[in-house]
């Protein structure tokens, strides 16, 4: 009786949440991802089989809610990064790490294509003991793949802050001017001469 009781509670609090749908968002999990801009990132994880939302951000700095700006001056020791929710019943965090490296130059300890510094820098924050593990045998296989050592890095998670509205999803709100920044940044051409030969 208690139990149908606070279903009920929970129900009405949730706005009309069906229970099915609550117990869904309950088996959600969170990734965080930094491979350079986080607009070509975003635009990489949305709409994944999986992923029920990407938010692009900043994480691992010492100021508290950063700006686009001040991040982009690299004087925040924020990244540029991406947080994605998925169901691992549908997309393991192992194939979220596939798709990561496919993403990302992991030979570059400057940056990422164009963009340098160290807002810009490509690596894993993880969550858990499970995604840490995880993330250290990806690394292993990327340099297995590569035969050479890797530049991403593997860290524990710190406070992410979502980045600016404008910022969230660019390349469907700003789609040209995407196309043309990425296709001038050479972010395609790179990944493809890194990774189509392994």
């Amino acid at each position: 009786m208690l139990r149908l009781l606070l279903v009920m509670i929970l129900t009405s609090l949730l706005g009309g949440m069906t229970m099915n749908a609550f117990a869904a968002d309950q088996k959600n999990e969170t990734a965080i991802f930094a491979g350079g801009c986080f607009w070509c990132m975003h635009a990489a994880f949305e709409g994944l089989d999986g992923v029920s939302k990407v938010v692009s951000g900043y994480t691992g700095g010492h100021v508290e809610n950063p700006t686009y700006e001040q991040v982009s001056q690299g004087n925040t020791g924020h990244i540029e990064a991406i947080e994605v929710t998925y169901d691992p019943a549908v997309v393991p965090y192992t194939k979220l790490l596939e798709y990561f490296w496919d993403n990302v130059d992991p030979t570059d300890p400057q940056g990422q294509f164009c963009d340098k510094g160290s807002q810009y820098l490509a690596g894993i924050f993880f969550v858990s003991d499970a995604q840490k593990e995880q993330a250290a045998e990806s690394v292993t296989a990327a340099e297995a793949r590569l035969k050479q050592k890797v530049s991403t890095f593997v860290r524990p998670a710190e406070k992410f802050y979502a980045a600016e509205e404008y910022h969230q999803s660019y390349y469907k709100k700003n789609e040209l001017r995407y196309q043309l920044y990425k296709m001038g940044c050479g972010r395609d051409k790179t990944l493809k001469k890194i990774w189509a030969a392994q």
